[in-house]
């Protein structure tokens, strides 16, 4: 017999009211079974069951299940918390409910719950509140521990522990399973996600001593994973300790160590490294003395330098193109091509364009001249061994000064400027001369310099040399030169300030700046100082908040479009939520359409560890109605998607390439350049229809200028570096990249000035791979990339124009001309020959056939008489041409040391177990994509990894066989010729830049003519 479902509990419920203990237990066992069907029902005598609770007459098990009951019935009327007070009122009823199937949706709720009061509780008692944590919570929490870590799921229970301060959790479970990569899991948790940098800052320190000592043999898999977290501490004792610990066996490991920590250190951190150091006894005095060169930032600098020389493949035909096709009087088109020849031979030091364009070169005025000189500094970033004989010609004289010729100045601001940007981030150790630094040599000049000009390249130059060094005398300088309240000199030394001081977040100097902000009139001080007060709070995160909060509540929107770049910068790389969403309501809701523009790039600085999220993010910004947000959505997609090729991102761009606003297309063709670099047709389906239309654009003279000025900026950033350079803000260990976050923001002012745009180059990240030995020379040796040479391939070089040969045409004859002709061959026929003079007469003068005069052809089928092509061939005939047959393309190719590895291939690199040399630490952060062996089938997609993809760059390599001898790559940086000063050739740059006036009005004149 089927039993009759049950309609309604009213039965049960009526059992409540009786007097017998037992009876009510009975119907609480069963009303808990019947609360998902008829809670509601239920829910109308939940005052009669929370007394039933709390009644001491019943016995603990009826007032458990009465809990229970009652906290299913909250959790159907959705009041969560009182349904957690009431699941914690039941205790072993409620854990004994969990085990029982069916109930998995209340369960997983209340577990939430539960850890989030847990967390909120033990916050607040972190913090020194008095409140303590629920005992019976506290109980819930530790089996929650208990069950991960049986079932092996320590990442949750990881996860958990962070949240709620509950380090010995960690510390468990590492005792237990002696497992780094949890280790590595837990600092990867505490630096991507929002934590107070007081707490970030103690769970380093705490897990700092778990992971093991770093060795050589086996490969320790977590230098990358040390390298973070010291450069996040910035602790140099820390560091220090560990690289003397590692003396003198594992000597190699503190070298890489050392390379690893130049590529995301602070200036000022590696400074104290490199003086904290020992001197050593005599057999590790040698070591630490290499170290300190190391730690310096000059030996990588030139390694790097070296392999963008060895490996340039910058077109010049691009350059040639868009030279002739711009414009050279109008100083936007001659800064357009300034940009394009810089960036593409960034760290090159091929000035090979410049030279055979000396007559291009003339046509700079003003501070276009500022703008050329200047990239003589990008092209030669990082030769600071000859930073002082390149720019020589162009600068001030040692008295500070200034040259009497006319526009001299503006070369000579330009060369100080291009000085800062070749001894970037290392001014205070590089050689000025004379025993001096380059930043003193700046320093100098900056006091003396009594031109706007002059002072504005000097003071640029100072900040970007001594970016991060924290050096007070200069601060003092540049504040000396702000006071002087000119407004190009004060802007440059707004931005400088920020720079000399970045991340200190010292209020002092906060309040120098602002209220000097206040009181001046130059909206271009007030500029350079609103951005320098970002760059001094840089990364500071929670710190910042009150001056963030000031600036954006400020009436002017120059100093409110500070407090949005102040948010940004102090929160760079978090993801933090709370950022994003101030940045999105100023976006959608500032009076002023320059912060609107900038709160929208700025979600680039906060997400650029995650791009995949940007493209869903900025989507329906950049269908905004305001062409300021889509502009700013443009850029975000650039900068923080740059060097991926994320189809996501470049979906939502080339739409915008056809905007109706002129500087939504600019923004759209710089931020495709940005994304596209180091792509190859392989890898991104949209490179070779991006770079048509760059060409299209360029060429165009009906186009706007803006567009053509970003069309030429997209093309020499997918070009970079000579095609060898990334765009990337975080470094290969997953830091922040400083100089190329600084680098990207200051790009960003070009939309004010121009000049500023050099700064993209500090984002240039050299990719490839750096085999060094223990004596710091590069052995020759070959790694295997498993994968498809095309995939990462160079792209192919622009083809020269084909000079266009027009077919001759077959004349066409007419009837009349035919027969005058007919007639005359008749003639001469009957008198060669009479006998046959009848026979011509017997025909009649009558029409002829017009004929053409074909030329005849051996090809079947019919030729075209314009491009002698085939057509219309008969049905199954072929054409005799036919295309040779394609060879099949190898799975695998082999590469020597110093070659070019994008950032997607590092995951398909591998060095062959039988090589002689191995690396001190893996090539790549991620786990191998292929293991090591030719032959292996070739990876057919790339995939850019969610966060980043570290590895590559400058390894140490252990000699599996020292007794054998090597060979070695020859390293030389060629230094640059010193100009003659009697050259009167015109082959020196100095000559072409320090034109008069005169000389350019002239030879404009002569043109004209």
């Amino acid at each position: 017999m089927v039993p009759r479902p049950q309609s309604s509990a009213a039965g049960v419920l009526s059992l409540l009211a009786e007097q017998e203990p037992l009876l009510k237990q009975h119907a609480l066992n069963t009303l808990i079974s019947l609360v998902p069907q008829f809670w509601a029902e239920i829910s109308e005598h939940i005052a009669l069951i929370e007394l039933l609770y709390e009644s001491p007459d019943l016995p603990i098990e009826a007032r458990n299940s009465a809990a229970l009951l009652a906290s299913k019935v909250y959790y159907y009327l959705e009041e969560y918390d009182e349904a957690l007070s009431f699941a914690l009122g039941a205790g072993t009823a409620f854990q004994q409910d969990s085990s029982i199937p069916g109930d998995d949706e209340y369960i997983e709720t209340l577990i939430s719950k539960a850890i989030d009061r847990y967390i909120e509780a033990r916050t607040e008692e972190q913090s020194g509140a008095q409140a303590k944590v629920d005992p019976r919570l506290q109980d819930i929490i530790e089996s929650i521990f208990s069950r991960c870590i049986q079932n092996g799921e320590y990442k949750q229970a990881i996860g958990i522990a962070l949240e709620s301060h509950r380090l010995d959790v960690i510390e468990q479970l590492h005792e237990n399973t002696h497992d780094s990569s949890l280790l590595v899991y837990s600092m990867e948790a505490v630096l991507d996600n929002h934590f107070p940098l007081s707490y970030r800052d103690q769970v380093l320190n705490f897990l700092y001593p778990l992971f093991p000592s770093p060795t050589v043999d086996p490969k320790s898999p977590y230098i990358h994973s040390l390298t973070r977290l010291l450069v996040t501490l910035s602790n140099p004792a820390l560091t220090v300790s560990l690289l003397v610990s590692l003396m003198p066996e594992e000597r190699l490991v503190a070298y890489q160590l050392a390379f690893d920590l130049v590529e995301g250190g602070a200036q000022d951190f590696l400074e104290t490294i490199r003086n904290d150091l020992p001197v050593g006894d005599e057999v590790t005095k040698p070591i630490f003395d290499t170290l300190r060169k190391i730690l310096g930032g000059r030996e990588s600098v030139r390694l790097y330098l070296e392999f963008l020389k060895k490996n340039n493949r910058a077109d010049l035909l691009i350059l040639k193109h868009t030279k002739d096709s711009l414009e050279p009087r109008s100083s936007v088109y001659h800064n357009a091509v300034t940009f394009q020849n810089a960036f593409m031979h960034a760290g090159t030091t091929s000035d090979t364009f410049l030279r055979e364009n000396l007559d291009w070169l003339g046509y700079a005025s003003n501070w276009s001249k500022f703008t050329a000189t200047a990239a003589l500094g990008v092209i030669h970033k990082g030769n600071f061994e000859q930073g002082m004989v390149i720019l020589g010609p162009y600068l001030p004289g040692e008295n500070g000064g200034e040259s009497n010729l006319a526009g001299a100045a503006y070369s000579e601001g330009g060369a100080l400027y291009g000085l800062g940007l070749i001894n970037a981030g290392v001014g205070a150790i590089s050689s000025g001369g004379g025993g001096r630094t380059i930043e003193d040599y700046l320093r100098n000049i900056l006091k003396a310099a009594q031109g706007e000009v002059v002072q504005h390249g000097a003071a640029l130059g100072l900040g970007i040399a001594g970016m991060g060094g924290r050096n007070a005398d200069a601060y003092d300088d540049l504040k000396q030169t702000l006071f002087t309240d000119s407004a190009v000199g004060g802007e440059a030394a707004g931005y400088s300030m920020g720079l000399i001081m970045l991340g200190t977040g010292d209020s002092t100097y906060a309040g120098e700046m602002l209220a000097y902000a206040r009181e001046t009139q130059h909206e271009k001080i007030i500029r350079g100082l609103a951005i320098g007060l970002a760059f001094l709070y840089f990364g500071r995160q929670d710190q910042a908040d009150e001056i963030a909060k000031e600036l954006l509540a400020e009436k002017d929107p120059i100093l409110r479009y500070g407090g949005v770049y102040t948010l940004a910068l102090a929160y760079a790389g978090t993801l933090n939520n709370d950022a994003v969403r101030r940045l999105l309501h100023i976006a959608v809701s500032d009076t002023s359409d320059d912060v609107r523009r900038a709160a929208v790039t700025s979600l680039a600085f906060l997400l650029f560890k995650n791009p995949r999220q940007v493209p869903r993010i900025v989507q329906l910004l950049s269908e905004s109605y305001n062409p300021h947000v889509r502009c700013g959505a443009t850029l975000a997609l650039g900068i923080a998607c740059a060097g991926t090729g994320l189809q996501d991102a470049i979906e939502i761009l080339e739409p915008m390439t056809k905007d109706s606003v002129d500087f939504v297309r600019q923004g759209a063709f710089i931020a495709l350049g940005m994304i596209l670099v180091q792509q190859s047709d392989a890898s991104s389906p949209s490179l070779a229809s991006t770079r048509a239309t760059y060409a299209k654009i360029v060429g165009d003279k009906h186009e706007d200028p803006m567009a053509r000025f970003g069309a030429a900026l997209g093309q020499s950033f997918i070009d970079a570096g000579g095609r060898n350079v990334t765009i990337s803000l975080q470094s290969r260990a997953g830091t922040k990249n400083t100089n190329a976050i600084v680098g990207m923001v200051m790009f960003c002012q070009f939309w004010y000035w121009y000049p500023l745009a050099h700064c993209a180059s500090l984002a240039f990240q050299p990719t490839g791979i750096i085999g060094l030995t223990e004596d710091l020379k590069a052995p020759k040796f070959d790694i295997i990339s498993n994968a498809r040479p095309s995939l990462f391939a160079y792209p192919s070089s622009m083809k020269p124009p084909k000079k266009e040969t027009t077919a001759k045409l077959t004349t066409a004859v007419l009837s009349t001309t035919a027969k005058v002709k007919a007639r005359e061959r008749r003639k001469a026929a009957s008198e060669d020959d009479p006998t046959d003079s009848w026979m011509q007469d017997t025909r009649k003068d009558g029409d002829v056939e017009m004929k053409s005069e074909e030329v005849p052809s051996s090809r079947h089928g019919d030729v075209s008489p314009i491009n002698d092509s085939i057509s219309n061939l008969p049905d199954g005939q072929s054409s005799e041409v036919r295309p040779p047959n394609k060879r099949k393309e190898p799975s695998w190719e082999s590469l020597p040391n110093f070659s070019r590895v994008t950032p997607a291939q590092f995951q398909y690199v591998v060095f062959p177990p039988s090589s002689r040399y191995q690396p001190v630490r893996p090539v790549s952060a991620r786990e191998p994509a292929i293991k090591a062996g030719k032959g292996v089938s070739g990876a057919q997609k790339t995939s850019y990894p969610e966060k980043y993809a570290g590895g590559g760059g400058i390894l140490l390599l252990v000699d599996e066989h020292p007794e054998e001898p090597q060979e070695f790559i020859e390293l030389s940086v060629v230094p640059a010729p010193a100009p003659d000063p009697d050259n009167t050739t015109g082959d020196d740059l100095s000559g072409t830049l320090h034109l008069t006036r005169v000389d350019q009005r002239q030879t404009c004149q002569h043109r004209l003519r």
